[in-house]
């Protein structure tokens, strides 16, 4: 169990803290503090939303990123 809620902090934080995650995943700051801190369960559900917003935020870096690599002459996947 601490395992799974230590993972689930560094996806937190992967978000970009607690507030960013709330947004995100449409849940109170305080119960994502509970989980973290291994006060409640995690359940299977919340570790599928959370992949699934995760998957989300690459999809938007990667389009972000895309963007300034074409703005700036280099192309995707150029450094």
């Amino acid at each position: 169990m601490q395992d799974l809620s230590e993972h689930f902090a560094h996806c937190i934080q992967v978000f970009g803290g607690t507030t960013a995650s709330s947004r995100r995943l449409g849940i109170d700051e305080r119960a994502l503090r509970r989980f973290m801190n291994g006060e409640r369960p995690i359940s299977v559900q919340l570790m599928q939303d959370t992949a699934q917003a995760l998957r989300a935020l690459i999809a938007e870096a990667t389009a972000a990123e895309a963007h300034i690599a074409t703005a700036s002459g280099m192309g995707p996947n150029k450094s």
